[in-house]
């Protein structure tokens, strides 16, 4: 018996409109997410990983209607979010924190620690004063912090003591499911394991559930469950994260792999080098997306859309070269090989 996933998005899309001339009229669409649907189970990690404008950033938004979906379902514990009023909204929210990817944007410079942090708690009628003021020391010492820096201005701190506030503010309400935005990428590389041990600890005691989006592969498989590859604003492949990095299936996600560096001066692999820049979200190509980069296109490649569909357990891929539609076209193609990092 299958249990019901914490949070099932369906079929995600996001439009935004391309506005030109004198009067600024609509002229076309930029199709930052077009189609993305997956479920995650309460207690997991997924990692979300893909160039930059592959629409990552915009579908964490959207599952907290910080940006309202074009199209699409977000369900969160049975709960439809997308069709929530505003009432609703705000107290789901309490069980849907973010942390953003730049921790100095992301707080505000005029509001000492103490005041950020108990802001989440004023705005649900969280505790009486007393117990605001106790509940935010508390969060600041669970992060590593200490106490007294609750009197403290935002500048008066490191990279990395910032996005720790950042988690702590995620964290005052009690949230069951954190999507953090790029959480280390604005961070020293040897703050960013810090971070990372960090949100794991913090997973550990108390329950959470994450969606990491990342750019960063070595960081999404240290700490994600499963992962899944996005590409111009679509899902190409979702499985586990010890599946994903010894037997990537789509070819973009080899070419990923491919370019993660080995700390090793006498290993030696090969690089798949991808031709041709990313197609523009607002002229995407027909058919699968990747075909004008993909070293193994067919004909059916420009003409069909491939759907997600599941290669083998848990492990699904958006590729003609495993789908029936492709098979024929593709028994004098080789298949990408196992790539090993």
């Amino acid at each position: 018996m299958t249990t019901e996933p914490l949070l099932r998005v369906e079929n995600l899309k996001k439009h935004f409109p391309l506005r030109g001339g004198v009067l600024g009229k609509e002229i076309g669409q930029v199709k930052a997410v077009e189609g993305v649907s997956f479920t995650v189970q309460k207690g997991e990690t997924l990692g979300i990983v893909g160039e930059s404008g592959c629409g990552k950033s915009t579908t964490g938004r959207m599952l907290l209607r910080l940006i309202e979906p074009t199209e699409g379902d977000v369900y969160f514990e049975g709960k439809n979010v997308t069709d929530l009023s505003k009432t609703d909204l705000r107290k789901m929210r309490r069980d849907m924190q973010m942390v953003f990817q730049d921790p100095f944007a992301s707080l505000n410079p005029r509001h000492t620690v103490e005041k950020i942090l108990e802001e989440p708690l004023k705005v649900h009628g969280i505790g009486s004063p007393a117990e605001r003021k106790k509940r935010v020391r508390e969060l600041l010492e669970i992060v590593g912090l200490s106490s007294y820096h609750a009197k403290r201005y935002p500048h008066q701190f490191s990279g990395g003591q910032r996005q720790r506030i950042g988690i702590a503010r995620a964290l005052m309400t009690r949230p069951k499911l954190i999507i953090a935005d790029e959480p280390v990428s604005a961070l020293d590389v040897s703050i960013q394991s810090q971070v990372l041990n960090l949100m794991q600890d913090l997973q550990n005691e108390f329950g959470l559930t994450y969606i990491v989006i990342a750019h960063d592969l070595g960081v999404v498989r240290h700490i994600s469950d499963r992962v899944g590859v996005m590409y111009l604003g679509k899902m190409v492949e979702l499985t586990t994260s010890e599946r994903l990095y010894d037997m990537p299936l789509h070819p973009y996600t080899q070419a990923l792999l491919s370019a993660v560096p080995i700390p090793d001066p006498t290993f030696e692999k090969d690089s798949i080098v991808l031709q041709g820049d990313i197609p523009s979200p607002s002229n995407p190509p027909s058919g699968c997306t990747f075909h004008t980069r993909c070293p193994f296109k067919m004909d059916v490649c420009e003409q069909k859309v491939p759907l997600l569909q599941e290669q083998e357990e848990g492990h699904y891929v958006a590729c003609h070269l495993y789908s029936k539609d492709g098979q024929a076209a593709s028994q004098n193609i080789d298949k990408p090989e196992e790539v090993k990092i």
